[in-house]
């Protein structure tokens, strides 16, 4: 079949940009494996003197072959990073049939290529050993995804070669047509921290974002649960039928933040890890290693042999590698260039001459460790010394060769000859989905060095510093590419490491390096440098590493914006005792100096500290925290899976407990306070006795997923304990103390219930679940009362509704609940709804409380802040500002006069509601106007109520305050003769006022109304 019109057309439209930039040697290994190109054709080419004469041949050959060559040469660029020359090559794919596409038997397609480059799934190694039986095993738990979501785990040790099989298990044409429609996501975790699992996922959700449309793009999440909501409706939504593959999961902790309800493949060492997720979950075993013929496959692979006529040495190699597919093909690189050297190396490993202490593992090291001492040993001098410098590579990160050009202070190409050599060698690993290239080592590899170079780790990681300090003299890179993106991020990981707290200090306290940081990577990775670095900034200045943390809370929203923001600029509304502001005022007089202009906060000295007490009760996350009923004391619990008590006055530690095997997501006070319970995410509720620090009682049989939340009865009239969770079905218990099992089940949700809450009179039990609605029980019968249908009330349809919590009014006639970007407050006798507050898109409400003593509700937000509002007014009465993270939680104290909130920070606010109420009520947004006149200075500018205020610059005192607008205030500007101060609104409405009139105390009205 000849070549269709449409695309040879577009080949020699686009023919000068292909013959001027494509590298013919790469593709041509691609086309060679889709068998459109003959190994005699690619000779000829490569006998071109030149790379542009090579290139002309091999298109002047293109356009000779038929359809599936030009989709194989598209393919080829989209691997090897050619992506814009893809793209002006795409519109003109030729349409072929599927008969035609199914280029190989076991359906490994042109097709199947283009998913999988796409989704990042890895190429198969140089040496490559199929597996059939074993992959088919995946395969067929995968078809089994093709109705419904759920999980497939394949586990075994390390270097048993998970990852390999999970990547050859998608490599099908069929597979991914009838069962992954959607596509293929790959997403290397390894052991990670919150911050790095947060960036992965960022990356992720921007790929995933970047194939739709531009109007799809978002700003990065900003917390793992805005990240995992993110990915939940991605996954949903645009990518229904499509297959994420996590790669080397150690933690259950990391794998609940993809517990989505989508499709999975997941690798592991450990098979027990999807007990803390809901779904279908299937396992595939992979055997401790390589049975003998497949080991002998790979060495006759590399020496270029037949199994057969291998030398009798082979089999003995074989079993000494203990079946271990990378000690095999460390071994197999050594014979290829010393092919004479069998018995020596089978004496190598058989001598054991390089034990070591090792950690207990499940993987015998003693084969890896002879094969990795020698294959390092065949290194020339020079390289043997290079290879120890990757000792300081992060585990399941890739590095450009340009970091490691200024790492060993030579040229790009020679480093890159130094790499390719360790890859032949099986010594590294290479990601050639990317252009630069990206090299890793493998897990093993790393523990070899490291435990081989344990005594110079802190040197290593000097050497590091210095070379990057030598090679960016004049301040950090920020060209954004592979190379500046690995120093922004891993320069304090080496700094500290290195053990150079003094220059780890003077990096993370200098604004200039916030600026750097925050453009290039994003706030949220810079605010977990200060949480994971904390410790060691405080040896030198807590204060100061407080304030730089601070400030990046604060305008941690702003630093998210395009374009970026002038960090000086926002610095300056730091405390005047701030080091950050310090920074601001020095650079800000300096560049002043050159006619840049900055405005300066002259009266923010009378701005308090809203937050009466801050707390830093755990090391991770906070899920929960309550007060007493006599509000003398606070409880609080999270990921350190322990549970806390503390004086609420002074945030002294009363009592510590391991409480649970996994994450503790709620706990409360009984009504006397004599009782704290506790679930967890090992589905089991404890209940505790306060003053001894004992444990009472343990429910563990009931529930079969996460716990999610508890709650005592408001009186110990009749005391009962409710609880809910992620079951389909049985999720929502009441339990009395004196019992073994519960009391009632409440029957009624079929999805996971988020929250249960007691009515004021402790008549009714409340229910907030994922199936979009709020349900009411009778407590005394367990019969379901009323449903509220929270989900009708969102017109949008592409979204699911996640009902997060709800809460009752004072009275027990309001009910109020949070969802999406939502509160909802109903009437309990009519289920009508009487009110909304809704916020900006990109803020998840996460919890809310309604005050027990007046009419104000706390709202809790995944943008950092916490909301008063008066329901009665249906008005905000204040912003309280000063976490770092989301914010997870808020209750009001029984006398309604604190408010704690506890957040991702690792820290527990107590705030006093009046003062809150009153001094934080105001807040000027950003749209402004400056009038200068002698010594006077005049501000206008709309408050956060919607309300147009002019102050004096000076002094801050009102000048002048206009009455609410109902439509938002846009813009404002002023005028100096005649005074005069404009507003204009969304609604396309401008209103003028005479300034004079009003400041003379005339009434406060605007003269003229346009509308526009």
């Amino acid at each position: 079949m000849a070549l269709e019109e449409g695309a040879r057309s577009c080949l020699l439209r686009f023919r000068h940009r292909l013959e001027q930039d494509i590298k013919p040697s790469y593709l041509m290994d691609h086309m060679i494996s889709d068998d459109v190109l003959t190994v005699d054709e690619e000779e000829k080419i490569k006998n071109q003197p030149t790379r542009k004469d090579q290139a002309v041949a091999l298109l002047e050959l293109l356009l000779k072959k038929d359809n599936r060559a030009y989709i194989s040469f598209y393919n080829a660029l989209i691997k090897e990073a050619y992506d814009d020359l893809a793209n002006l090559l795409h519109d003109d794919l030729p349409r072929i049939l599927p008969e035609a596409y199914r280029s190989t038997s076991n359906g490994f397609t042109s097709y199947v290529q283009t998913v999988l480059s796409e989704g990042g799934v890895p190429q198969r190694p140089v040496v490559f050993v199929s597996r059939p039986e074993l992959v088919n095993r995946v395969r067929e738990k995968l078809y089994r995804l093709q109705r419904e979501p759920g999980w497939v785990t394949v586990f075994g040790m390390a270097g048993s070669g998970k990852s390999v099989l999970a990547a050859e298990a998608v490599r099908h044409h069929e597979l991914i047509e009838e069962c992954f429609p959607g596509g293929i996501h790959w997403l290397s975790i390894g052991q990670l921290d919150k911050p790095d699992l947060l960036v992965k996922i960022q990356s992720l959700c921007f790929r995933l974002e970047q194939s739709l449309d531009s109007q799809s793009l978002h700003r990065p999440p900003s917390s793992l649960d805005e990240a995992k909501e993110r990915l939940r409706f991605l996954m949903l939504r645009r990518y229904p039928r499509s297959l994420l593959i996590l790669d080397d999961v150690w933690e259950s902790t990391v794998l609940k933040v993809f517990d989505i309800q989508c499709r999975i493949l997941l690798t592991t060492r450990n098979r027990s890890l999807t007990d803390s997720v809901s779904g279908a979950k299937y396992e595939v075993e992979v055997e401790s290693g390589l049975d003998e013929n497949k080991g002998l496959e790979i060495l006759a692979l590399y020496t270029n042999n037949n199994p057969q006529g291998l030398p009798e040495e082979a089999r003995s190699i074989v079993r000494e590698c203990k079946g271990s597919p990378l000690v095999v093909s460390l071994i197999g690189a050594l014979l290829k260039e010393k092919p004479n050297r069998w018995r020596y190396y089978l004496c190598q490993l058989q001598q054991k001459q390089f034990k070591r202490i090792r950690k207990s593992s499940s993987y015998d090291y003693d084969a890896l460790d002879q094969a990795m001492a020698a294959s390092i040993e065949v290194l020339p001098d020079d390289h043997r010394e290079l290879y120890r410098d990757l000792t300081v590579i992060e585990k399941d990160v890739k590095v450009p060769a340009k970091v490691l050009s200024v790492l060993w202070d030579l040229e790009p190409e020679e480093v890159e000859d130094i790499l390719e050599e360790f890859v032949n060698k099986s010594l590294l690993f290479v990601d050639s989905h990317h252009r630069p290239y990206l090299y890793y080592l493998h897990d093993l590899q790393l523990d070899f060095l490291e435990e081989k170079n344990r005594t110079q780790l802190e040197s290593l990681h000097t050497k590091v510093v210095r070379q990057y300090q030598k090679h960016y003299r004049d301040g950090p890179p920020t060209s954004g590419d592979e190379e500046c993106l690995y120093w922004i991020r891993f320069l304090t990981y080496h700094l500290a490491k290195a053990n150079l707290s003094q220059e780890l200090n003077s990096l993370m306290f200098s604004l200039d390096w916030v600026r750097i940081k925050a453009q290039i990577m994003g706030p949220a990775q810079l605010i977990n440098d200060y949480v994971e670095y904390g410790p060691i900034l405080d040896k030198e200045n807590s204060e100061v590493r407080s304030q730089f943390q601070e400030f990046l809370s604060l305008n941690g929203h702003q630093l998210e914006q395009r374009p970026f923001p002038d960090v000086v600029q926002l610095a300056l509304s730091q405390p005047h005792a701030s080091e950050v502001y310090r920074q601001a005022l020095l650079q800000a007089q300096e560049r002043a100096s050159t006619g840049k202009l900055y405005f300066d906060w002259l009266n923010k000295s009378s701005v308090e500290s809203l937050s009466r007490l801050v707390i830093h009760p755990h090391q991770g996350s906070i899920y929960s925290a309550c007060f007493s009923h006599d509000g003398a004391k606070i409880a609080s619990c999270g990921a350190s899976k322990t549970l806390k008590v503390f004086k609420s006055t002074s945030g002294e530690k009363l009592m510590e407990i391991q409480a649970h095997d996994e994450e503790v997501l709620c706990c409360a006070f009984s009504p006397d306070d004599r009782l704290l319970a506790t679930c967890s995410s090992d589905r089991k509720v404890k209940v505790w006795n306060v003053e001894r620090a004992m444990l009472l009682r343990v429910f563990e049989e009931e529930h079969e997923e996460q716990v999610n939340h508890c709650q005592f009865t408001n009186t110990t009239r009749r005391l009962l304990l409710a609880t809910c969770s992620n079951d389909k079905i049985l999720n929502v218990k009441l339990w009395n103390l004196n019992k073994p099992t519960s009391q009632n089940t409440m029957f009624g949700h079929f999805e996971p219930v988020n929250h249960c809450c007691f009515s004021p009179d402790d008549s009714f039990v409340s229910t907030s679940s994922n199936d979009g609605t709020v349900k009411l029980f009778q407590v005394s019968s367990a019969n379901e009362w009323k449903t509220i249908d929270v989900r009708s009330m969102f017109t949008e349809n592409d979204e699911e509704v996640f009902v997060k919590c709800s809460t009752w009014t004072a009275d027990g006639k309001h009910i109020i609940c949070a969802a999406r970007n939502a509160v909802l407050v109903f009437d309990v006798e009519t289920s009508d709804m009487l009110l909304e507050i809704r916020t900006s898109r990109l803020s998840m409400v996460q919890y809310c409380q309604a005050c027990p003593t007046s009419n104000l509700l706390a709202i809790a937000f995944s943008n950092y802040a916490v909301e008063l509002w008066d329901l009665e007014a249906n008005k905000k009465m204040a912003d309280l500002s000063g976490h770092l993270s989301w914010v997870q939680r808020v209750q009001f104290s029984p006398d309604g006069s604190q408010l704690l909130s506890c957040s991702d920070d690792q820290t527990v606010r107590l705030w006093e509601t009046n003062k809150v109420h009153t001094s934080s009520a105001v807040c000027l947004k950003r749209d402004s106007d400056v009038l200068f006149n002698d010594e006077e200075i005049i501000v206008s500018a709309a408050d956060n109520c919607n309300r147009l205020q002019v102050r004096d610059g000076r002094t801050g005192s009102v000048l002048f305050q206009s009455e609410e607008k109902p439509s938002r205030i846009r813009c404002t500007c002023m005028c100096r003769q005649p005074s005069a101060v404009v507003l204009g609104q969304e609604d396309g409405t401008v209103q003028v006022g005479n300034l004079c009139r009003n400041i003379r105390g005339h009434p406060r009205k605007f003269l003229s109304y346009i509308t526009t």
